[in-house]
């Protein structure tokens, strides 16, 4: 039968109401993240707005991303890795009826604490049951953000990963700290010279510091600041996660937002490493029509 699929995230909620087939019937975003809800909104602003602004009121729904967490509907627990399809199925979180929450997912992390990720191991789980071909063998996979994810994928499933916090990163420096720039980090020169200066990834707390000094002493255009400093911390983490994973130069699926897989490919090129690049939000559908799947399929 038909169904409801949610991405719900700290920001928006794109929806879906999708076929037998994994045809998209209709779609629509709202404005409903959850860092926009207060606490206990998320169930009657589901029932009240999304349901029916997608004429989906009698469906099934399954719900991924952080309205799974603290800030959301209900917490659906963190499974730890290894973790495939089936595992996802079986953890899902019923909060209301024929309404479920994907569950995130936890490893043991390298630096003294857990790592986990909520949302985007159903974007990764779907990319890897989009085609049949990729449920063997090993894969390695970069989700690109405001907390980068980089994960390993072995015979379809997804079996550790490590999370940077670029996006965050260059969001505070360049906003609050004496690195802030209005320029457009867009600027294609300044992103080069970023990634060149980015290096082996090691030092990054010294490397930043470039980013002002190559203007006050070197003469650089400011304008070109905001550029520079998204390729050095691009650059830094495309050089130094791989190794920390143990994957240095294997080829690379970045799964994502468009103009951020395009940012870190022109990282991986500069690298010498091999890239492809695929649209997040077809992986988050094709991760929840999967464990819609896999829930009709336990249903019989």
């Amino acid at each position: 039968m038909s169904f409801l699929a949610c991405d719900w995230g700290t920001t928006n909620l794109r929806a879906w109401v999708v076929g037998v087939d994994g045809t998209v019937i209709r779609s629509r975003d709202f404005p409903l993240g959850v860092a926009k809800l207060a606490p206990g909104e998320a169930a009657k602003r589901f029932r009240d707005e999304v349901r029916p602004g997608l004429v989906a009121e009698d469906l099934p729904a399954i719900l991924c991303g952080m309205i799974g967490s603290t800030l959301g509907w209900a917490v659906a627990d963190y499974l730890p890795c290894p973790v495939g399809l089936a595992d996802l199925d079986e953890g899902l979180l019923e909060v209301d009826a024929d309404v479920r929450i994907v569950p995130g997912l936890k490893t043991k992390g390298r630096f003294g604490a857990s790592d986990v990720m909520r949302g985007e191991e159903t974007q990764i789980l779907g990319w890897l049951h989009a085609d049949r071909a990729r449920l063997k063998g090993r894969h390695v996979v970069c989700h690109p953000g405001t907390h980068a994810k980089w994960a390993i994928c072995e015979d379809g499933r997804l079996v550790d990963f490590l999370t940077s916090m670029t996006g965050e990163l260059f969001g505070v420096l360049s906003k609050h700290s004496v690195l802030k720039s209005d320029a457009n980090p867009a600027d294609r020169d300044g992103f080069d010279a970023g990634l060149e200066a980015a290096g082996d990834g090691l030092g990054l707390a010294s490397r930043l510091f470039s980013a002002r000094s190559r203007v006050v002493a070197d003469g650089q255009d400011s304008e070109s600041s905001a550029a520079y400093l998204s390729g050095l911390i691009i650059g830094a983490d495309v050089a130094a996660a791989p190794k920390i994973l143990g994957v240095e130069g294997e080829p690379v699926a970045l799964l994502g937002e468009p103009h951020l897989c395009r940012q870190y490919g022109l990282a991986l090129k500069a690298a010498g490493i091999d890239h492809s690049i695929h649209d997040g939000d077809d992986a988050a559908l094709a991760g929840l029509f999967a464990l819609h799947q896999e829930a009709m399929h336990d249903a019989r």
